[in-house]
């Protein structure tokens, strides 16, 4: 029971922020927003910051929950886990900007409050990334040349420009087969083996891919071999 409590405390901070955002809402506003007076309130959270931080650690965790999910997909290609990790973290950032311009924040690594909860969740959704591009490679270089941690550190950099982007949520998938194909080294719904990373495929599928224009930006040094 303490726990539904709680959670209709954090529901009422967020339908607060959407309108009020952080620096404005109040306890008061908090109590208001679920009926009940501002000393009900602090038997559940400390403070207006520690309501906030909750909110932000909840929101971030079950973006965490569904991305390991994906990941721990053994039974699904490489390609479809990679994107399932990155869709988690599409959806929590489009999902909490299209609420309101206030629940952004909950997404400012730079944020006094929360700011490590976000990055911490950056870092788990790398480390679930890296674990994947490991695995797929089977301790050899991909075909771009990328090293897992490299190709972890592109996926989010796509995931980092489509947030921002109009239609980003339905680009995700064709953005992310293009991507794939190249740091996987063969189609991204290839049949086989999972992920469609079968070695075979590895020699005919480096030049000429997408990932390598984008390994340039991200990356200074040349990936071509002279």
């Amino acid at each position: 029971m303490p726990g539904d409590r709680l959670d209709e405390v954090l529901d009422a901070a967020y339908a607060c922020l959407t309108r009020y955002g952080v620096r404005r809402t109040t306890m008061d506003d908090i109590a208001s927003a679920m009926g009940v007076s501002r000393s009900a309130v602090y038997q559940y959270v400390h403070g207006k910051d520690d309501a906030f931080r909750r909110l932000a650690g909840r929101l971030h965790e079950r973006a965490l929950l569904r991305a390991r999910r994906a990941a721990g997909a053994e039974d699904a290609p490489y390609a479809e886990r990679v994107r399932g990790v990155l869709a988690a973290k599409l959806d929590l950032a489009r999902g909490l900007a299209g609420d309101s311009p206030h629940t952004a924040e909950l997404l400012d690594e730079k944020a006094r409050l929360f700011g490590d909860i976000c990055h911490a969740f950056t870092g788990d959704l790398r480390r679930l990334l890296i674990a994947l591009f490991t695995s797929a490679d089977a301790g050899a270089r991909s075909p771009a040349g990328v090293e897992p941690a490299e190709a972890a550190d592109i996926c989010l950099a796509l995931v980092a420009g489509l947030e921002s982007a109009p239609d980003g949520g339905r680009l995700l998938a064709p953005a992310a087969d293009a991507l794939l194909t190249g740091l996987l080294g063969t189609p991204a719904d290839a049949a086989g083996e999972p992920g469609g990373c079968r070695p075979d495929h590895a020699a005919d599928a480096g030049a000429g891919t997408p990932v390598r224009g984008i390994v340039r930006v991200l990356r200074p040094d040349p990936i071509d071999s002279p």
